[in-house]
């Protein structure tokens, strides 16, 4: 009698306790598997940054650059994905425990959809903050023009970016609001320049001494390593009024197009007075037409009277 009444005892436990431990196991393997995804989704994400990096590294005018922003894009779908899959691995073990999960789901999507219509402009700022790092429209360090306004670029998150103009002035933009974006220092930059020279100069001299200034110039220790290619010239640009105007290019490393730019115009003045190439001054011709006095009349009657 004592042993039947035994076996039926731990009998009633082995029924009550058999699904628990089911669903322990379950939730443990979820778990698991939540372990196991970001791991394989986190391996998937360096190896690819390693190849990415390795094919646009040698493309990259500076060193370094490409791999902080496959770095950058790697930690942000990183991320994402924890976040996803840890939301999963959660609605799933609240199912397995009993609770139903339909209620949370509709709620947390109502909830999603106001804070969506709240948050409109921050969303599109992140969204297109992503973008940018991720096309590589502008790094820290470029000198750009955002919607009209240039400067150097000091700070850049998925929200806003931030610029430093010439005069130190501190100008923020918010992702989504920037319209026009001109990168000046984008893998080279350039220095366009206009020299003006007097109508009676022989223009294909005048290209000579600025092909030797630039050859002068890019010997130097100072400046060899920032000039990246010969002068550009593309020859007589305008005629104005007293002189004419010879558009020229010199292509530099990123950011020292206005240095280079400042030293090539003080050779270039020195190297025209050493050959007597003249700057023109503006002048003005007058003439006196046939049916007026001379100016020596007009001179003479007013001394008569």
């Amino acid at each position: 009698m004592l042993w039947t009444k035994t076996q039926d005892f731990l009998a009633s436990i082995s029924n009550v306790s058999l699904p628990f431990v089911y669903a322990g196991l379950r939730i443990l393997l979820v778990i698991a598997a939540g372990f196991i995804g970001i791991r394989l989704i986190g391996y998937i994400l360096r190896q690819k940054e390693r190849l990415l990096t390795a094919i646009y590294e040698s493309k990259e005018t500076i060193s370094g650059t490409t791999s902080k922003r496959m770095k950058t894009i790697t930690n942000v779908l990183t991320t994402i994905a924890k976040f996803g899959i840890w939301s999963t691995v959660f609605i799933i073990v609240l199912d397995l425990v009993g609770i139903n999960v339909v209620p949370l789901i509709t709620g947390a999507g109502i909830l999603g959809i106001g804070i969506g219509f709240g948050a409109k402009t921050l969303i599109e700022d992140c969204i297109s903050g992503f973008f940018m790092i991720v096309e590589d429209q502008i790094r820290v360090g470029d000198v750009a023009i955002l919607n009209g306004t240039e400067g150097l670029v000091e700070g850049i998150t998925f929200r806003t970016i931030t610029l430093r103009d010439i005069s130190g002035a501190v100008h923020v933009f918010r992702n989504g609001s920037i319209n026009t974006l001109s990168n000046m220092t984008k893998g080279w930059s350039a220095y366009v320049i206009d020299i003006g020279v007097a109508y009676k100069e022989d223009t294909d001299r005048v290209v000579e001494v600025m092909r030797q200034v630039d050859e002068e110039m890019r010997q130097a220790l100072a400046y060899q390593s920032k000039m990246i290619e010969p002068i550009e010239i593309f020859g007589v640009d305008h005629f104005g009024e007293s002189n004419v105007k010879i558009k020229a290019r010199l292509k530099t490393l990123p950011n020292e197009q206005w240095g280079v730019g400042r030293e090539y115009r003080r050779r270039l003045k020195k190297a025209f007075e050493h050959e007597g190439i003249e700057f023109p001054l503006p002048h003005r011709s007058l003439y006196v037409g046939d049916g007026t006095k001379s100016f020596e009349a007009i001179l003479k009657n007013a001394s008569t009277q």
